[in-house]
């Protein structure tokens, strides 16, 4: 038996065909780092020592500030951190947990702004049983949804379709957010 010959598929790029393809390059970073520097640097202390656009950073505060989720649920989820390196919720201090929830408050406002977003899921994952993906750094999640926004893809596919790169979103965000007081 002859075995099939491929055949040469460079004359069909951007040919139309059955397969649905999702281009997310940002993931690129994270699949080459591997998990190792997470295990090195703490993401959540280091983004505040760089620029606001590099990392993602959409406002900050006195003691936290919300930047985009690198590798988000939805467009928009953002991640509201204390400066302060703590794991848990009942390790922040009064003035924390204040400001943690006005940058909440603001960061809904602002996302049913610019997204026009139906609803949010709000969270915190604390400890790596829990499901966070940095356990050891306190992070709260703002993700917003759409009423459009649960097909089969994460269901079935384990894919998600994020619609806007991270950059643009990023600005969309900080442009609208409110100047501190």
């Amino acid at each position: 038996m002859i075995p099939p010959s491929a055949e040469d598929a460079s004359h069909l790029a951007g040919v139309p065909d059955e397969f649905q393809r999702l281009w997310t390059p940002h993931r690129m970073a994270y699949i080459q780092a591997g998990p190792e520097p997470l295990r090195e640097t703490c993401p959540f202390c280091a983004a505040p020592e760089h620029d606001d656009a590099e990392t993602l950073i959409v406002a900050r505060g006195k003691t936290a500030y919300v930047l985009l989720n690198l590798f988000p649920y939805n467009s928009g989820h953002l991640l509201v951190c204390p400066y302060r390196h703590i794991a848990t919720y009942d390790q922040a201090t009064a003035e924390e947990v204040a400001e943690i929830g006005e940058l909440t408050q603001i960061g809904m406002r602002v996302l049913r702004e610019v997204s026009r977003c139906d609803g949010f899921n709000l969270g915190m994952n604390q400890g790596a049983v829990a499901g966070a993906g940095v356990d050891a750094h306190l992070h709260q999640h703002i993700v917003p949804r759409w009423s459009s926004d649960a097909n089969f893809f994460p269901i079935i596919a384990k894919t998600k379709a994020l619609p806007q790169l991270l950059g643009d979103v990023r600005h969309t965000i900080a442009a609208a957010w409110p100047p501190a007081e």
